[in-house]
């Protein structure tokens, strides 16, 4: 089992700037690839970003690429994402989750785990 609490979230002018946090427990954690995803009010669920168990692979939803950056640091259980350039079509409530097996995805589906989400807000 692997629990994932999010935070970081917020109310941001657009242009502004955001590390959301993944706190992960579990003694398979650090054998997961993780993932990032955005659900915007009356919007399905969406890919944003992945990385791979050891961090040495990313992969990203191409309408954030260059302003989001996924990392994690095992050491700390944690996985982060770092939005730059905050646009107003980026307000959603952001979810982190992890798959026991398997490498990076866009695919919902695919992941076992799921945090409660923390709400982003980008103000005019």
């Amino acid at each position: 089992q692997v629990q994932l609490v999010e935070s970081g979230g917020g109310l941001v002018e657009a242009g502004g700037s955001l590390r959301l946090s993944c706190a992960a427990s579990g003694r398979t954690y650090s054998n997961c690839a993780l993932g990032w995803f955005r659900q915007a009010p009356g919007k399905e669920r969406e890919f944003v970003a992945s990385i791979s168990w050891n961090g040495g692979a990313t992969y990203y939803a191409d309408s954030v690429k260059g302003r989001f950056t996924v990392s994690r640091d095992n050491a700390k259980n944690s996985v982060y994402l770092q939005i730059n350039s905050l646009k107003l079509e980026d307000t959603a409530v952001y979810y982190c989750a992890a798959r026991n097996t398997g490498g990076l995805t866009s695919n919902l589906h695919a992941y076992d785990y799921w945090g409660q989400g923390t709400q982003v807000t980008v103000s005019s």
